[in-house]
């Protein structure tokens, strides 16, 4: 699609949309869901992309990699549009994937975001206090949902969240 849009290759590649190979250069996100990852002011800044078919023996999913425009660190998905339901309910609940976030809305749920990679950031608590003072963590209850939330309590305590941990 890009290429017909008369794209540059290192465009392509520098947005993290593609990947050099000897044969020139593939889509990253072949076979995935996409998911767009938006600031939270609402801008576009970057895709993840989670492979559906569970026999696959690639990572779940990939996001765009750093670039001048996303910093997983500083993005949390799900913010643009929750951010009013997070103040409102005075917490947010974190979750790890896009179709946690999703489902959860979907629901009713609707003061959720997640993480991108598996960890907490000092930048992600500094945009979640914008809207309140309360986490609440629900990661996957496997090793790394465990660890994310171990790191991400000592990163949310020393800015002086008020936390809880669900089961």
């Amino acid at each position: 699609f890009l290429k017909k849009k008369q794209y540059d290759d290192a465009l392509i590649e520098k947005a993290g949309l593609a990947l050099r190979s000897n044969h020139g250069l593939y889509d990253r996100f072949r076979g995935r869901l996409m998911f767009t990852l938006r600031d939270h002011r609402g801008k576009v800044v970057g895709f993840s992309g989670r492979v559906l078919d569970p026999t696959v023996k690639e990572a779940k999913y990939i996001n765009t990699s750093e670039t001048p425009v996303y910093s997983k660190s500083n993005v949390l998905f799900g913010l643009d549009v929750t951010q009013d339901a997070i103040a409102k309910s005075n917490e947010a609940i974190l979750m790890e994937g896009e179709i946690d976030v999703i489902s959860s809305f979907q629901s009713g749920v609707a003061n959720v975001v997640a993480i991108k990679g598996a960890a907490l950031t000092e930048g992600h608590v500094h945009l979640l206090k914008r809207y309140t003072e309360r986490l609440i963590f629900a990661l996957d209850s496997d090793v790394a949902g465990d660890a994310a939330a171990r790191r991400g309590i000592d990163i949310a305590e020393r800015e002086g969240m008020d936390m809880k941990v669900a089961v």
